[in-house]
């Protein structure tokens, strides 16, 4: 299988249509090997960490972006984040048994689909919709139709193995820009899951778009990178105060915070946890005035 941990750009040479293929393979396996997800819980979090990677690869920014589905159902919570850098992690929460068969909003129950995106210098965006549709893809497709984003359709698929997604998207045109839509469109939804899983890009694209001109792009490298460290993890204890800390180390001979997104965990003796602290304190403290 090639194509593996990559993005690949496209375009229809004489339409005002764009495209991303994405396949996901050591970095979904980095997320599923740290948290033991059950079946749905699985597939939803690699198809949103395949939509979040072809969604970011259409912005031209320095930063994050994150895609948060959150809800009052069995699955609480999925977070899927891909960087401009082509980075990704994700995570999800549930509590008890899930259905492999339930649609979405029996799932997630009444839910609300959050795309932020997180600039290393400026303002976040966030833009905030109801869930809706039968699978992510058709929220996601829910997300672009209720603002006004470029018309955007989405295919994706997960498995234990790989994630893969594929992103066509309507840029501003010509007169016959809705008709070219359209076409391509019709092709496009003739990809079934399995191909979409394990066909590289290029004859995945040749499949669908024999008759059509397509460029396809040279592919970019993605890698799981969790961006937790020591420095970010002792800014959390700090964050926890005195007395909660020491209400803590009362009871235990240390303390530990682990990682949602790789579940590494962090351990600070009680000498180290009172030394962030004290730290802390003289940072904080007002100059003396004489």
């Amino acid at each position: 299988m090639s194509d593996t941990d990559s993005l690949h750009r496209f375009l229809f040479e004489q339409t005002d249509i764009r495209g991303n293929l994405v396949h996901l393979d050591a970095s979904w396996r980095a997320v599923l090997d740290a948290h033991d997800y059950p079946e749905p819980v699985r597939g939803l979090l690699g198809e949103a960490l395949a939509a979040v990677s072809l969604l970011a690869a259409t912005l031209k920014f320095d930063g994050a972006l994150i895609l948060q589905a959150q809800g009052d159902g069995p699955l609480r919570t999925l977070v899927a984040q891909a960087t401009s850098a082509r980075t990704v992690r994700g995570l999800a929460r549930w509590d008890g048994e899930l259905d492999p068969e339930a649609p979405l909003a029996e799932l997630f129950g009444t839910a609300r689909l959050v795309l932020t995106i997180e600039p290393r210098t400026g303002e976040p965006y966030q833009g905030i919709v109801a869930l809706q549709g039968e699978r992510l893809a058709d929220a996601m497709e829910h997300f672009f139709s209720g603002s006004e984003q470029l018309p955007t359709r989405l295919w994706l698929d997960a498995d234990g193995e790989r994630a893969a997604g594929m992103l066509l998207q309507r840029l501003p045109g010509a007169d016959r820009a809705a008709e070219d839509w359209s076409r391509v469109g019709m092709l496009a939804n003739t990809l079934t899951r399995g191909e979409l899983l394990a066909l590289p890009a290029e004859q995945l694209l040749y499949r669908l778009f024999n008759e059509e001109p397509v460029r396809l792009f040279e592919p970019d490298p993605i890698a799981f990178r969790c961006g937790c460290s020591r420095a970010r993890i002792e800014q959390t204890v700090k964050l926890l105060g005195a007395e909660e800390v020491e209400s803590i180390l009362a009871e235990r001979d240390g303390l530990e915070v682990t990682c949602e997104f790789c579940n590494r965990t962090y351990r600070f003796d009680p000498v180290d946890a009172r030394q962030l602290l004290a730290e802390d304190s003289h940072h904080s403290s007002p100059p003396t005035q004489h």
